[in-house]
């Protein structure tokens, strides 16, 4: 089984950064048509996640977005910069659109919460986002044939450990996915029915900054890339670095090999929607993604993809 990454705050069953990390990987939200440009037109390396379609105008000073019912500022922004893990600040002040689609969600959540009138006026705005979203899985269940069709298809990555001594830490892993699927789809209707318009300024000034990563400098070199998330002691991860030397020592001059530490590099691994570890994506020389895989990737897999992005014949 993969690896998980997970970051420092929880809501109970599901990492807050997941929940994030899952926005970036998520569909365009809801354009407004018929006004300014479209982020996604304008800034093609925020446009990643929920803000894609969203529309760039100028704002009033220090008002950073707003959607419907919604109005984040800049000192929301800082106060929600402030209040995160110190470890994560300096990876954060490089990825304030991460903390404004974070803050967004988190309003919008509350919002929701509150509309269903869900939690006490007592409780905390987490506490009632914890249970907004608890409501989103409750009854979530894995059936022993699942858990079986898992083994069986993952018998070699599993070195034939017995099926008993895996079952409950199967049963976990798969319950985990069905959550996390749950929650995918919650929040993409929540982000299909709000309607963003976000500061121009305020965008320039953080895709100078989001660009200043290995990533986005390999996808804007001008030739094809394969970037690889993963982490140490991760085995498919450790199982992959052999294959990434040979890559970089066979095609040096046509493509980049870039690796990611995600446990170092959380906030990056959050933007490009990494879930689960190791994660191998390939983007042609313009900078598109072509193709992503989740897992162990064997080298005559890695060739057939090179082709496609351009960096063999």
């Amino acid at each position: 089984m993969n690896q998980q990454t997970a970051g420092p705050l929880t809501f109970g069953f599901l990492p807050i950064m997941m929940i994030f990390c899952i926005l970036f990987a998520m569909a365009p939200g809801f354009a407004i048509s018929g006004q300014g440009p479209l982020v996604r037109e304008k800034y093609p390396a925020l446009s990643s996640g929920m803000f894609a379609d969203a529309v760039i105008e100028t704002l009033d000073k220090g008002t950073v977005l707003l959607a419907e019912g919604l109005t984040i500022t800049e000192a929301d922004l800082n106060k929600a910069l402030a209040s995160e893990d110190p470890g994560l600040q300096k990876q954060l002040e490089k990825n304030l659109i991460f903390v404004l689609e974070q803050e967004t969600v988190r309003q919008a959540l509350v919002r929701e919460a509150k509309k269903g009138a869900i939690g006490q006026d007592s409780q905390d705005d987490d506490s009632r986002i914890e249970q907004y979203l608890a409501g989103r899985i409750e009854g979530l269940s894995v059936s022993e044939q699942e858990i079986d069709s898992f083994y069986q298809k993952n018998k070699d990555m599993l070195e034939t450990a017995p099926f008993e001594t895996l079952k409950d830490s199967i049963h976990e892993y798969l319950l985990q996915e069905k959550k996390e699927a749950a929650v995918t789809s919650s929040l993409e209707k929540l982000a299909d029915s709000l309607r963003f318009r976000i500061d121009g300024g305020w965008l320039e000034k953080q895709n100078r900054l989001a660009l200043d990563n290995p990533v986005d400098k390999a996808r804007n070199s001008g030739r094809p890339t394969m970037a690889q998330f993963g982490a140490t002691g991760c085995v498919p991860c450790d199982m992959m670095q052999p294959i990434l030397a040979e890559l970089r020592k066979k095609h040096q001059e046509t493509l980049n090999v870039v690796y990611i530490h995600v446990g170092e590099e959380q906030i990056l691994g959050s933007r490009y929607g990494i879930s689960s570890i190791p994660v191998q994506v390939f983007f042609d020389a313009s900078g598109k993604e072509v193709f992503r895989h989740t897992g162990f990737l064997a080298a005559e897999e890695i060739d057939k993809q090179l082709k496609e992005i351009g960096a063999t014949k």
